[in-house]
């Protein structure tokens, strides 16, 4: 993803979130479980290093490998889905910032797509490598034509919208919170227009005071609103998810789309 928005799973190309790690040599450890420790060589730099050290050493990593996840990620949303049982059988659902592809995964195999029940369709300013059954569109989030290109690919109403999607990292706590919080709004007034009556949606936040204003807008359209850490997010990361369920539309929206039909 770029700094413009869209394609948060990325990790390295988009800022921080779902890095797969599978290049950066699977997460394997040394001998006899020891800790793998990298030097420092070439032109890589000391954070190069560190980040590729936590990869190496990273359990997740190394059991997206084994089972065929494209990114660590993956299990953020299966732990989440888990404890709070997301995803039906002939769901429909939107993967906003889908690179490199780990949530789809999850998302397809719980809906039931290879199946054919269901629908999985995912947004990226990265190139995705296809998912059976999912649809990929390469494409800005931010752009204007994202959300009816999207709302064509779904066929239908939402069942559930999420999104991992974060912004190019600078560096400055309080600017990169205010960029993925802003990702976040934007993804939410997405939602709104898409989800079905009783619909989920789920996105990733930083902590950073401004989270528990965007808990109280969501809390205007559903039921239970909720942040949420799953064990797959590093304790050392600021990252949460707010998981937001029992979509209710409003009387006005209503009203609205009432009278765009006549």
């Amino acid at each position: 993803m770029s700094d413009a928005g869209s394609g948060g799973k990325s990790g390295r190309k988009a800022g921080g979130a779902k890095a797969g790690g599978a290049k950066a040599g699977g997460g394997r450890e040394g001998p006899h479980g020891l800790k793998v420790r990298v030097k420092t060589a070439g032109k890589r730099s000391v954070a190069s290093t560190r980040w590729l050290e936590r990869q190496l050493n990273d359990p997740y990593v190394a059991r997206a490998k084994r089972e065929g996840y494209r990114s660590r990620a993956a299990y953020k949303l299966i732990e989440i889905d888990d404890k709070y049982k997301l995803f039906k059988p002939g769901q429909r659902v939107v993967d906003l910032g889908a690179a490199p592809g780990g949530w789809s995964q999850v998302a397809a195999r719980k809906v039931g797509v290879e199946a054919g029940r269901g629908r999985v369709v995912g947004i990226d300013l990265l190139d995705i490598e296809p998912i059976p059954g999912v649809v990929f569109e390469q494409l800005d989030f931010l752009s204007p034509e994202a959300p009816e290109r999207l709302v064509a690919m779904l066929g239908g109403p939402a069942d559930v919208v999420m999104s991992d999607m974060a912004a190019n990292a600078t560096g400055h706590k309080k600017t990169d919170h205010l960029k993925i919080m802003g990702l976040a709004e934007t993804a939410i007034d997405f939602a709104r227009q898409v989800l079905a009556p009783g619909g989920i949606f789920l996105a990733k936040v930083l902590q950073g005071g401004t989270e528990s204003s965007l808990l109280a807008d969501l809390k205007r359209d559903f039921a239970t609103v909720r942040h949420v850490k799953p064990a797959a997010s590093r304790a050392d990361s600021a990252e949460l998810y707010v998981l937001a369920t029992g979509f209710r539309r409003r009387a006005k929206d209503d009203a609205q789309d009432s009278e765009e039909t006549r």
